[in-house]
């Protein structure tokens, strides 16, 4: 994925977050020295209670993943406060959180979660993502294999870990694909020990073709209400095989929330895409309902709930976020009659170039 393709979509400051947060906020300097006489101790700050969210066995890989993840583009393009990002990462760890997705171009996402949670690490699988950062650190593809293979000590380095449990190629061609010279490199760092398993994240004939190599483990793909084109074309090929699968932009980027067409890329195409395919849950009142039956509790439920799919990844940088979407996956899958729905408006709807959007 380019650098530049999700800066517009992500909207929310770093400043707002701070102010919103209270994660992690600590003790007051008066607290930690003498207490007044006649005044109440502070009570011990007390982690916050699991958030008991099914798991699942991640493909043919020894990994059991929540079916929740965390996904860093927003920490990193919106340069999230450091501070913010160690009470979002380690209190969502305290409540059941074992999956961190990141990538080298997110800005410095990959630093941010080494300085939160690195000292955790035993408690969370990390993956990451190359191809986008040359070799010297500046921004721009770089698909061969000593590209890659720098890469991936970069991002070690990082994310201050010795090994990544899962490095994935982010969204390179099906032309770069098949020469095969990145794919080389991810070989060759498994084998140093340095990755764990080995994936592809993209959609479309890239993903079908990356599959069907059984050079992989593992698929990250947008799965989403308004971005089905997976569920026939790559879903029952990763099954088959055995990979794990990751759902990316599970909530459609919450395009609903908007009256009028946004002006950013990711919410432009879902917006369209949600004005002809009209599903109730996602107009009128429905579209502010934050229980598990409103627009992104039904989304969130449709792309987790899909067969194939271990774990969806939902970026955020409000520390409350986290536990709000995992407290929605509680209510389990959607009726039959819902699922239904939304796969037979989708399938009478969809247009032909309504594909995978990377």
């Amino acid at each position: 994925m380019p650098s530049h393709s999700r800066r517009d979509f992500l909207k929310h400051s770093a400043a707002a977050t701070i102010a919103a947060s209270a994660i992690g906020a600590g003790i007051s300097g008066r607290a930690r020295g003498a207490q007044p006489e006649g005044e109440k101790p502070m009570p011990t700050p007390t982690k916050p209670a699991k958030v008991e969210v099914e798991r699942r066995k991640f493909g043919k890989t020894d990994m059991t993943v929540a079916i929740l993840g965390f996904g860093s583009a927003e920490i990193g393009y919106e340069r999230t406060d450091q501070a913010v990002v160690d009470g979002i990462l380690n209190a969502a760890l305290d409540q059941g959180l074992n999956v961190v997705d990141t990538a080298e171009c997110y800005i410095d996402a990959e630093e941010q979660i080494g300085r939160a949670i690195s000292h955790r690490r035993k408690d969370f699988y990390l993956f990451t993502k190359c191809g986008h950062v040359r070799p010297d650190g500046s921004r721009g593809d770089d698909w061969s294999k000593a590209g890659t293979l720098a890469s991936i000590e970069r991002s070690l380095k990082r994310c201050k870990t010795d090994v990544l449990d899962l490095i994935q190629l982010h969204s390179c061609s099906l032309e770069i694909l098949k020469k095969g010279e990145c794919i080389e490199a991810l070989e060759e760092a498994k084998k140093q020990g340095k990755v764990r398993y080995i994936g592809y994240s993209g959609d479309s004939l890239a993903a079908k073709w990356a599959i069907e190599s059984g050079k992989f483990d593992a698929l990250q793909t947008s799965i989403n209400i308004a971005d089905q084109e997976c569920v026939e074309l790559t879903l029952p090929l990763a099954r088959e095989r055995n990979m794990g699968v990751i759902a990316k932009r599970p909530i459609a980027n919450a395009a609903w929330r908007y009256d009028t067409k946004p002006d950013n890329g990711y919410h432009v195409e879902y917006w369209n895409r949600l004005q002809t395919l009209k599903y109730p849950f996602a107009l009128g009142d429905k579209r502010q309902d934050t229980g598990p039956d409103g627009a992104a509790g039904t989304a969130l439920r449709f792309s987790a709930f899909l067969p194939g799919v271990h774990v969806c990844i939902v970026g955020t940088s409000r520390p409350e976020r986290w536990r709000q979407n995992a407290e929605l996956l509680r209510a389990g899958p959607l009726s039959a009659e819902t699922m239904k729905m939304i796969r037979d408006r989708w399938k009478e709807a969809a247009k032909p170039d309504w594909t995978g959007q990377t």
